[in-house]
């Protein structure tokens, strides 16, 4: 790797300090820079957004939008901050280019109506030329086609020289939040890497030539419905520079790859494979950069606490992990390697993101799972896949795409990327067509959305100020209704019989957080028309801070205005607080018994019961739940007398409060302390000592993700509700079996075991009574064409109902011996005649079958698909299975035409 540091020698200015070239280097000098200036430095928030609208932080300013939109206070008049981000949406130019990443560190300066055009574009330009030294012959800006403003200053404060700055069009130099809102004209900072090329024609999308580098967005409008454009009254400053590609440039490298940023782990890649990445081809050393870009981004993404799935951002990761494996695969490393790459990441990037070291065992435990169930993927796709291309097909189709996705879970864009590879494509709308299908066979479930409801509590909630909860302190408080939502519209009243939601300027009841279920209970007044009115809460949510109360008019009517004493219901309350303290508890109990790195994955308590999960890579073992259950009730029994206090976040986090993973906190937190046992951050409601809870139960654990574990357990009364249920339940079998309680297990296991003997014996005489019925369609044979050893084909297509699948599948193998290598068997039946949801086919083809291009697997597949199923197998021998039973014939009559098509 070349040495960094070479362009300190082409610095106009002289620095007033060393020319930072490491990537650290950079980062640091960036944020002190503007730290100097009157920034805040803030913390990079979490890759999970907390925008609904966005899967991942893709943006520096993203953690900033609800500031830049009103919806929030700033932090502080400047921000600065370095924020980690992950795009996907070109991933395919990962490795190919020289500054296309997943992962990356957007630097930023931020100022929320403070400073402005000016000294945004001065601070840019003394950073750029005097902290990073770039020489100004080096730089180029551009600037909004419309913005005079930007270009003057430019040109006559900070001195370019006017044909080095360029302007640009509203794609490329326009910033908005979206179709309305916030908007503004952007200006750009690039980097010319052959300014002997002169300054005349310069032409910004030569990306051998330039890279762009500083962005700087500058809110200064707001953009109505009609498209119109006023000038917003605090203006904001919205900046960001790519770490990466600073580094490339201060490096003196070709490419963002080869920077201390990720070079490292493209080292370590090479390492794995015995390669030498200045020696491999171009094919070579894409793949050790796609290999050193995405380990970055999943080791982020599993320590940010997203999980590997099939939908949303578990999706993302799955697919960045296995492109990992593949092409590592590619450059030969032919055994597990993403733990020890995940051990590289962490070390290379944990000064920068110290908690990377606590959520280490947890990222290597998710990359070890998911690689070893890749890994059979992998294989069986790519062997299935090579059937396909054995073909020489012009094109892979669409249908068998989609088989590998949906049968093999052989991701669509390895069979793409694979295709590729082999100078093919996939026809995507064959793909698209034959998933659309499956969805249509498969059952919907629709789901209602009441968009004017909720577009009405929006507009509530945007008028109001926060709601201030009373209900740490009391049950019971006066309150005065502040606005109403009646049947979905805004309201100023409300009569008996009404479903209604409201907010309260203040309100004892716990609104629905951390977790914990919103409280119920009752309003109560003298009402609109004096004689008295009854509000039933049945549910409390928060929106922007502001308390929505949910409920029922039971009686009277309710006006805007209105004062009403709020009363919750004591025994609901009691209940919700011992189930969350239990819940404290739980988490204490798993890192002292299980492992201190567990952490919270999510919670939800409520009145009956309480359900915490928390990444763990394996299950936690009876033995483990009774030590667990033992060691809460002796806490509870202990008495323990909780403290609850507010304080800085920094004091909290260093007296050992323990965080939720991911969640965002104020400056000022509230701590919930069990002393001696468990201490966290904790907005809800709790009882005043241990003692209060009672009795602690757990009554299930179960795995609900990879890598994610779930405990259900209940807490107080409710331990004595289900023991109660149990009860009666055994005193039920006692009954009626004539047994005593400790006798029970017993009498069932003897019963499971006649049961089983007796499945077997069952199973076996419908086998033996298969194979006696299918001798006699040897008859039913028919013999077509000619074989390559000069014999007709056998082909034999043949219902057969009341038989199982591995009888059929016998079935088929034998009468397939009978009728000799030319035999082409398919057979099909409904295990239960009376049930025609369920059909089960099965193929055995003979060796001369084989060799004449016929597969049983990819044949029956196809047939499965005519009738709702799928299924597949080897060459010789398939099943499949399929859940339109009434098409079963049909289904057969079409096998008997593909065979002769196929063998003709």
């Amino acid at each position: 790797m070349p040495l960094p540091g070479l362009f300190c020698s082409v610095m106009a200015v002289t620095p007033r300090r060393a020319c930072p070239s490491s990537g650290a280097e950079i980062r640091a000098a960036f944020l002190d820079f503007y730290e100097q200036r009157g920034h805040r430095p803030m913390a990079s928030a979490s890759l999970i957004p907390e925008d609904p609208t966005v899967l991942l932080t893709i943006a520096g300013m993203l953690p900033f939008k609800p500031v830049f939109l009103g919806q929030r206070q700033r932090p502080a008049p400047r921000a600065t901050s370095s924020q980690k981000c992950i795009r996907t949406n070109d991933i395919e130019n990962v490795g190919r280019t020289a500054r296309h990443h997943t992962f990356f560190e957007m630097l930023g300066n931020f100022s929320f109506g403070d400073y402005f055009k000016e000294q945004a574009i001065a601070w840019a330009w003394e950073l750029s030329t005097e902290v990073f030294g770039l020489s100004p012959k080096n730089l180029v800006v551009s600037v909004f086609r419309e913005d005079d403003e930007a270009e003057a200053i430019w040109r006559d404060r900070v001195g370019v020289n006017p044909k080095r700055i360029i302007r640009m069009d509203e794609a490329d130099n326009f910033w908005a939040s979206g179709p309305t809102g916030p908007c503004g004209p952007c200006s750009e900072i690039y980097y010319d890497f052959k300014p002997e090329l002169g300054d005349d024609g310069i032409d910004l999308e030569d990306d051998s030539r330039f890279i762009e580098f500083y962005n700087l967005v500058f809110m200064q409008y707001n953009r109505d419905a009609d498209g119109d454009l006023t000038p917003l009254k605090n203006r904001n400053i919205d900046t960001g520079l790519g770490l990466e590609r600073m580094a490339q440039i201060l490096q003196a490298v070709p490419n963002n790859y080869e920077t201390d940023l990720i070079y490292p782990l493209i080292e370590a890649a090479a390492g794995l494979a015995g390669a030498d990445y200045r020696a491999l081809d171009a094919k070579g050393q894409t793949s050790l950069k796609v290999i050193g870009d995405h380990s970055r981004a999943i080791t982020q993404l599993i320590s940010d606490g997203v999980t590997a799935s099939n939908l949303g951002r578990g999706y993302i990761l799955r697919r960045l992990l296995r492109r990992v494996v593949r092409h590592g695969r590619l450059l030969g490393i032919d055994r597990p390697f993403l733990v020890e790459l995940g051990e590289a990441s962490i070390a290379l990037m944990a000064p920068a993101f110290p908690e990377l070291l606590e959520r280490r065992e947890v990222i290597l435990a998710e990359l070890a799972r998911e690689e070893a169930r890749f890994r059979e993927t992998l294989e069986r796709g790519e062997k299935l896949l090579a059937e396909v291309l054995a073909t020489k097909p012009q094109q892979i189709p669409g249908e068998q795409a989609f088989e590998l996705y949906d049968t093999y879970g052989f991701p669509l864009e390895l069979t793409e990327e694979i295709a590729e590879e082999h100078g093919l494509t996939v026809d995507l709308e064959g793909f698209t067509a034959a998933m659309e299908a499956q969805r249509q066979r498969a059952k919907a479930a629709a789901v209602s959305l009441d968009l004017t409801l909720q577009g009405a509590i929006e507009q509530m909630v945007a008028e109001l100020d926060a709601t201030e909860f009373k209900g740490y302190g009391t049950l019971d408080h006066p309150c005065c209704v502040l606005a109403l939502v009646v049947n979905g519209e805004p309201a100023q009243s409300a009569s008996a019989g009404d479903g209604v939601q409201l907010v309260l300027d203040s309100t004892p009841f716990y609104g629905e957080g951390g977790g914990q279920v919103g409280d119920r209970g009752l309003l109560n007044g003298d009402g609109a028309g004096g004689d008295g009115v009854i509000v039933s809460i049945e549910g409390v949510t928060r929106n922007r801070s502001v308390f929505v109360h949910s409920g029922r008019i039971e009686r009277g009517s309710l006006a805007v205005g209105d004062l009403v004493n709020a009363q919750v219901d004591r025994a609901c309350r009691r209940r919700a607080q011992a189930n969350h303290t239990a819940t404290h508890l739980l988490q204490a109990a798993l890192k002292q018994l299980v492992d201190p790195a567990i952490a919270q994955a999510g919670s939800l308590v409520d009145f009956e019961r309480l359900r915490f999960d928390f990444h763990c890579p394996r299950a936690v073992s009876p033995a483990e739940l009774e030590q667990i259950e033992n060691l809460i009730n002796s806490w509870i029994a202990d008495a323990h007398s909780l403290e609850v206090q507010e304080m800085a976040i920094d004091r909290a986090k260093a007296a050992g409060a323990v965080a939720m993973f991911g969640e965002k906190y104020a400056d000022v937190v509230r701590v919930v302390d069990v002393p001696g046992v468990s201490m966290e951050l904790c907005g809800g409601t709790h009882v005043a000592n241990t003692a209060e809870i009672g009795l602690f139960k757990i009554i299930g654990e179960s795995g609900v993700a990879a890598g994610v574990r779930r405990i259900e357990a209940v807490a107080g009364a409710a331990v004595l509700a289900y023991l109660q249920e149990r009860e009666a339940v055994v005193k039920a079998l006692s009954e009626r079996f004539k047994l005593q309680p400790g006798e029970i297990v017993d009498r069932v296991m003897a019963m499971q075991e006649e049961l089983k003997q007796g499945a077997k014996a069952l199973a076996a005489a419908r086998q033996e009574l298969a194979l006696l019925r299918a001798g006699a369609l040897t008859q039913q044979a028919k013999s077509f064409g000619c074989s390559a050893i000069g014999e007709p084909y056998q082909l034999l297509v043949a219902r057969l109902d009341g038989v199982e699948g591995t009888g059929l599948q016998s079935a088929a193998q034998g009468l397939a011996e009978q009728l000799g290598a030319g035999a082409a068997v398919v057979l099909g039946g409904l295990p239960d005649p009376a049930d025609l949801g369920k059909l089960v086919l099965v193929a055995a083809f003979g060796e001369v079958v084989i060799k004449a291009g016929a597969k049983a697997g990819a044949f029956v597949a196809a047939l499965a698909k005519l009738c709702g199923g799928g299924g597949g197998g080897r060459p010789n021998l398939a099943q499949a299975g399929g859940r339109d039973g009434a098409a079963l014939d049909q289904v057969l009559q079409q096998a008997l035409k593909q065979l002769e098509q196929q063998l003709g």
